[in-house]
């Protein structure tokens, strides 16, 4: 599964998805997780099977749902648990579905 995180430049999220790709990594999940700005997200499209965009910029939702393909999964990040850094919250919620 591709899963990417999204913000308006990529610092903050990146740090999020390295502890994302250490806990899926952990329970082998063959996940591929990475983050990158708002302004990539077409460059990569064809590939994503999530885009999780970050809280700052939950405004982007529209855009960037219009933006994915069909059959991408895409949606705001946890506000707490990107707070938190949460990594091993977020790649549950997408294991158990919750992620639309």
């Amino acid at each position: 599964m591709n899963i990417l995180l999204v913000c308006a430049g990529g610092m903050s999220t990146s740090i999020l998805a390295m502890h994302m790709q250490e806990y899926a990594d952990k329970q082998d999940l063959g996940y591929k997780i990475w983050a990158t700005d708002y302004s990539t997200i077409k460059r990569h499209r064809k590939d994503l099977d999530v885009i999780l965009v970050g809280p700052q910029v939950a405004n982007y939702i529209s855009e960037v749902r219009r933006i994915a393909l069909e059959g991408t999964k895409v949606a705001v990040i946890n506000e707490t648990a990107y707070g938190m850094m949460d990594g091993a919250f977020i790649v549950e919620q997408i294991r158990r579905g919750e992620i639309e």
